[in-house]
Formats: structure tokens, C-alpha cells, sequence
């Protein structure tokens, strides 16, 4: 049976996602293990890890430090298929901008940069800070987690900063906001969105499916 560990700091909707996990592993005749901790040795035991994400980057940089998170990432990238959601995926970056600018775990070159105030879509319209709600999905780059999933179809956003990598192989996904931006990076066994899978219902349970079986390769 696969061990799937949903990383627990306390800033993250965890139980939907954990809910999200069960539900398509019984749906896909997996029957995984969905655990939500922070206990290191659990960590390490699972097959697979889910780093999730809620709220503002001081207050989750602080506690993924204080429960050495950030460690057990790095050690654990290594050897086993890791899914970063939203502000998860920021926080693998180098650098956010928020708070007045917060360094971060660094697993992926880059900076995470505020949507500007004031922009518009092509019809005139303001588009507002926070991003939220459904937007497409361009699959730029071909990836095994895409695998049963529309391209250029629909998933659930709620947030006011996105991921600038340095390297442009590591994009798989992109979204327009009115400009292009990255919404998922992939290094190795690190895949990463800023959208919710939990919320992006078809597709995003989907993408959770696909975590399941992925082995971590390109």
C-alpha cells in the first residue's frame, strides 16, 4: 500500500486535501494511506509527500523552519515523488516578495513577484489582486501528471503572487493573467502548481490521481 504524507505546518487546507487524496485512491484501486503530520519519522517513511500551502510567506517560512521542513524537503527530493500546491510551490522558490520580501527553501531558482495593481484583460476589463477562480491551463511542457488531462482546460486559483523560475525547461504549465505566468514547475521528482487540485474538481482529482502512480520521472 502507497503511504502518502500531507506535510502539516498549520498552513494549509489540509483535510481537503487529504479527503482529495483518499477519494481518488479508492477511485483508482490504490488504496493508499493518506496521513497528515509533521512528524519527521513519518516523513521519511511515506512513499510520497504533498507540501501544501495557505496564507502569507513570513508566517509559513517560520513554521516550516521552526519544524525543520525545510530539511526534511531537501533530504527527501531525493528519494521519493513530492506534489507542492500553491503556496507549497512558492515556498520552494528562492526568494517571495511578500512581507517586504521573505528568502524561502530555494529547491528551485527563481523569485515569487506580486500580480500588479490595475492591469486589464483583452475586453478592458480590471483584473483584480487576488487571482481567483478558474482560469485555463497550457501544458508547455509534456509531463506524466498531465497524463488524462484536457490541455489548455480549466483549474481553481486563489492567490496575489505567482513563481518567476530562473530556468525556463523547468515550466509545465502556464496560465494568462492578463500575461503569461508559471502555474507548474517539475525538477525531478518535485512537481508543483499554484492552482487547488482539491477545488479544480475533475481535472484536479485527476492530477492527484496521476500523483499516485508517478515515478518520479520526466
Amino acid at each position: 500500500m502507497t503511504h502518502i504524507a500531507v506535510i502539516d505546518y498549520g498552513m494549509g487546507n489540509l483535510h481537503s486535501v487529504a479527503k482529495a487524496l483518499e477519494h481518488v485512491s479508492v477511485r483508482s484501486g490504490l488504496q493508499a494511506k493518506v496521513s497528515v503530520t509533521a512528524d519527521p519519522m513519518i516523513l521519511r517513511d511515506a512513499d510520497r509527500l504533498v507540501f501544501p500551502g495557505v496564507g502569507a510567506m513570513r508566517d509559513c517560512m517560520a513554521e516550516i523552519r521552526h519544524l525543520c521542513i525545510d530539511e526534511i524537503l531537501r533530504e527527501q527530493v531525493r528519494e521519493k515523488p513530492v506534489l507542492a500546491i500553491c503556496v507549497g510551490m512558492q515556498a520552494l522558490m528562492q526568494h517571495s516578495e511578500e512581507n517586504n520580501g521573505v528568502d524561502c527553501i530555494g529547491l528551485f531558482a527563481g523569485n515569487v513577484r506580486r500580480f500588479p495593481e490595475h492591469q486589464k484583460d483583452a475586453n478592458c476589463n480590471v483584473l483584480k489582486v487576488p487571482h481567483m477562480g478558474w482560469n485555463r491551463v497550457r501544458q508547455v511542457t509534456p509531463h506524466p501528471m498531465w497524463q488524462h488531462i484536457p490541455d489548455n482546460d480549466y483549474f481553481y486559483f486563489v492567490h496575489s503572487y505567482f513563481v518567476d523560475p530562473h530556468s525556463p525547461v523547468e515550466i509545465m504549465g502556464q496560465s494568462d493573467y492578463p500575461d503569461p505566468f508559471c502555474v507548474a514547475l517539475s525538477h525531478r521528482n518535485i512537481f508543483a502548481v499554484q492552482f487547488h487540485p482539491e477545488k479544480s474538481q475533475r481535472n484536479g482529482l485527476q492530477l492527484y490521481e496521476n500523483f499516485l502512480t508517478w515515478n518520479g520521472q520526466p
